[in-house]
């Protein structure tokens, strides 16, 4: 096969078919492609930002307005004997013309698009023109033929296979985009063309890694076709005569000329290491070379594993192994997804590995995401949790939906078949649970609600395209469509009592086997809501107020500090800010230290959320600018390899790593000024992958003054400090303590902060962004008793005056809410 690729990213024109209430040029304003049209108006200056103050309120026009791009591209005859002109990802209503002749239509972003253009072709210049259809107007439409849906949020995006966050969510904006949202070419080709590559690397019966690719060729006349496919020294011949076509009825709306054929080759690839999450080894992978002839065709990775659910306990084993699952869930990292560099993605990922995470669920209200997010992820060893794109409402099934969902997910399957992150494919986002408890049933009045999806279509289409791989039907879901979806005992469940209507200690209520959703609000960096906010950063006003989408969600982060921390005075940003990141890390950390406590009757938790679309007061742990909350640190410690958690009078040590951890455990009730007032030393050894319960003697486990002292454990270099009581409780002491900074050195440390405790000091934390914006600080939340020292590593500052770092509200901890 020869070929010419052509892309048409060039000299687009973005304009509104009617009346808009900006002044937008007749001749239209440039347009960025890949983009969006609020991206374009953006950089035209005709709108402001929609991430800062309450701007958003004033762009809901947008996504309920027709938009037409329009290019111009210079062709010349190449010889060659098809040219098909082929969209990437096109948001998400639009028709496709060419030279003013309709080539095709779309209505679904979650797909690619290709149509034969070549007679349409021109000497000279051509011009192409893309028409969007507002978002709004084709779902509320579809919403009024085939009958309204409930869902979560009244908006219509049950009825458009779009992204569903687009339309706003408890921690997302309304930003309702249309756009050429993915690369745009032409391609020329003569001979076969190679239309699609399916490559899975799993292992065989015997645990040898084994590679089968499964190719559709476009091929013209009736030739034999032959070709290779070659990896890690591995090859293997394929011959395919004019007979040999499986799929001849499914490609209707190709030339005449062209014929499709599929051919499948499967060969053994003893060479090959076996690829592992990171939390278990190392992630070697391998590029597949496809040849057509003897000209290359298609080049790839791919890494051999195997991968199984034991559907009750929902354990997820790679290569026979058992993993733990320390989960996070991933939200589409901007509401404008071309805006996302493979650079971007990287930095994300790598702060979740940092935190010890080692799944990514990409959660079913976004997207299927880039090529470069998965690749990603196999270089770094981060498994992925795939929902498929239905979140949070009755979907209809009838057409044209249907057909939409079967064809996006048939390409998808193929696309993401090569990567050996992808560990699972999870049907839908609570939709099986919004059916059985939210009261849909009686709502929907015998309307379709995605059922067909999710047990019939979905686990069809992922046995016959990847059978590699386990299907889950939804989450939470107990294993069968008979039992309660949110059932402890079996399956995935979501907790969201916790953060909604009961203190963060109900966790530890009950033993799950696998909780695939839980979490806590808490605020984004000082610098991410500065720049967001240009009015008063106080709590409860309105431009802070804009930037926090959950129902009543001020009003739970004050609540939701209990009886944990103080609650801070009405008129302190400060305090507030300070109290309630505070109170998310520890609400998370707890849950976590509880789930991990009761492994392996417990599978894994994944953490409501690590990433943010935009700046917002959430639950993530990496804030919409990408900067670290409190709660990151707080993952660190709580999804190490080993930790140290205290639950129901026994300390539980966990041991999450290849190998035995054992040592002298010394465990010490101490005064608040450190006085030793019980010691007891234990012996202990905990095996790979293994917990051990070691009961606390009574003599530590007992204290004589609970508001007064503290449980110390110690193991190896492994310690934990256990309070007795509630902080506002606790009889903690003012704060004092010696603090100095000094200046870094070549390792690009800008600064050294180094503090001494005097007196107890309770989750020490240091917020350099909030003297420069650039700024970040290595570790936080560490509690010094008397006499000990921290080091805290500040980078990317540059201070005229670095003593600022060592001042509140900079420089803080629990001591600082006592009164002297």
């Amino acid at each position: 096969m020869t070929s010419r690729h052509l892309p048409l990213h060039d000299g687009w024109t973005l304009g509104a078919d009617g009346p808009v209430p900006v002044g937008l040029p007749a001749v239209g304003v440039p347009a960025a492609v890949p983009g969006c049209v609020h991206t374009d108006l953006l950089a035209a200056g005709l709108i402001d930002d929609p991430y800062l103050d309450d701007n958003e309120n004033q762009l809901g026009w947008i996504g309920r307005t027709d938009w037409t791009y329009r290019t111009t591209f210079d062709w010349s005859d190449d010889g060659h004997a098809f040219t098909d002109l082929c969209f990437d990802g096109l948001d998400t209503v639009a028709t496709v013309l060419l030279n003013g002749t309709e080539v095709g239509s779309t209505a679904n972003q979650h797909r690619s698009y290709r149509f034969p253009v070549r007679p349409l072709l021109r000497e000279g210049p051509n011009t192409l023109v893309v028409r969007f259809t507002a978002p709004y107007t084709y779902a509320e439409a579809l919403r009024d033929k085939l009958g309204d849906r409930p869902g979560a949020y009244t908006e219509p995006y049950a009825f458009i296979r779009k992204m569903a966050c687009n339309f706003g969510w408890d921690w997302g904006p309304t930003l309702v985009t249309s756009g050429i949202w993915r690369p745009v070419a032409l391609e020329s080709w003569t001979g076969p063309r190679l239309a699609g590559v399916k490559v899975v690397g799993d292992l065989d019966g015997d645990g040898v890694p084994r590679l089968t690719v499964t190719l559709d060729v476009d091929r013209a006349g009736s030739a034999a076709l032959s070709g290779s496919v070659e990896v890690v020294g591995a090859c293997a011949v394929f011959v395919a005569d004019e007979n040999e076509n499986e799929n001849e009825d499914e490609d209707e709306d190709e030339d005449e000329d062209r014929d499709a054929h599929r051919v499948t080759v499967t060969l053994s690839v003893p060479q090959a290491a076996t690829w592992w999450p990171h939390s278990h080894g190392e992630q070697p992978l391998y590029d597949v070379t496809v040849r057509l002839g003897e000209e290359v065709a298609w080049i790839g990775r791919t890494g051999f594993r195997g991968v199984t659910l034991e559907r009750e306990a929902f354990r997820i084993s790679v290569n026979d192994e058992p993993v733990f699952v320390r989960g996070v869930n991933w939200i589409p990292d901007d509401c404008f997804p071309a805006r996302i560099t493979r650079q971007r993605i990287s930095d994300r990922l790598d702060q979740a590995l940092a935190a010890g995470v080692n799944l990514v669920r990409v959660w079913g209200g976004g997207l299927y995401e880039s090529d470069d997010f998965y690749e990603l992820c196999d270089e770094k060893g981060l498994l992925v949790w795939q929902d498929f794109p239905f979140a949070c409402a009755a979907y209809p099934e009838e057409q044209p939906l249907y057909d939409e969902v079967a064809a996006e997910v048939r390409e998808n399957l193929v696309r993401l078949a090569p990567h050996p992150s992808l560990v699972l494919w999870c049907g839908n986002n609570e939709n099986l649970e919004g059916h059985a408890d939210w009261g849909w049933q009686e709502k929907l009045e015998g309307r379709t609600w995605g059922h067909g999806y999710y047990h019939e279509l979905l686990p069809a289409l992922c046995a016959e395209t990847d059978p590699s791989r386990p299907y889950w039907p939804g989450s939470p879901y107990s294993g069968s469509p008979e039992l309660p979806p949110q059932d402890p005992t079996r399956g995935t469940v979501h907790l969201w009592d916790v953060w909604n209507r009961v203190d963060y200690r109900h966790y530890a209520d009950t033993a799950h086997r696998f909780v695939a959703e839980f979490g806590f609000q808490g605020p984004p960096a000082y610098a991410t809501l500065r720049r967001a906010v240009s009015g008063p950063l106080a709590p409860g006003s309105p431009l802070l107020a804009h930037h926090q989408k959950a129902e009543d969600g001020d009003a739970k982060l004050l609540r939701g500090l209990g009886d944990h921390l103080p609650r801070p005075d009405g008129s302190s940003f400060d305090d507030w800010h300070w109290l309630t990141q505070l109170n998310q890390a520890r609400a998370v950390a707890f849950g976590i230290r509880h789930f991990r406590s009761h492994s392996p009757y417990c599978t894994g938790s994944i953490v409501w959320q690590l990433n943010d679309c935009w700046p917002v007061v959430s639950w993530a742990a990496v804030d919409g600018d990408g900067r670290r909350k409190p709660l990151w640190y707080a993952l660190r410690q709580v999804y190490a390899d080993r930790l140290m958690a205290v639950r129901d009078g026994a300390l539980h040590l966990v041991n999450d790593s290849a190998r035995l951890w054992e040592g002298a455990l010394r465990l010490t009730r101490r005064s608040l000024d450190g006085t030793v007032l019980a010691e007891e030393t234990v012996a202990v050894g905990t095996a790979a992958r293994g917990v051990t319960r070691v009961p606390l003697p009574p003599s530590v486990a007992e204290p004589d003054d609970s508001t007064r002292e503290v449980l110390v454990a110690e193991l190896g270099e492994q310690r934990v400090v256990e309070f007795y009581e509630e902080d506002t409780r606790v009889a903690l002491p003012p704060a004092r303590y010696r603090a100095t900074v000094t200046q870094g050195d070549e390792s690009g440390i800008g600064y050294r902060v180094t503090v001494t405790a005097l007196t107890l000091l309770r989750d020490l934390a240091l917020f350099p962004d909030r003297l420069d914006p650039a700024a970040e600080v290595d570790d936080m939340l560490v509690t010094l008793l008397p006499g000990e020292s921290a080091v805290l590593h500040v980078t990317g500052a540059v201070l005229e005056e670095p003593e600022a770092l060592l001042s509140r509200p900079v420089l803080r901890c629990v001591n600082d809410t006592v009164e002297d």
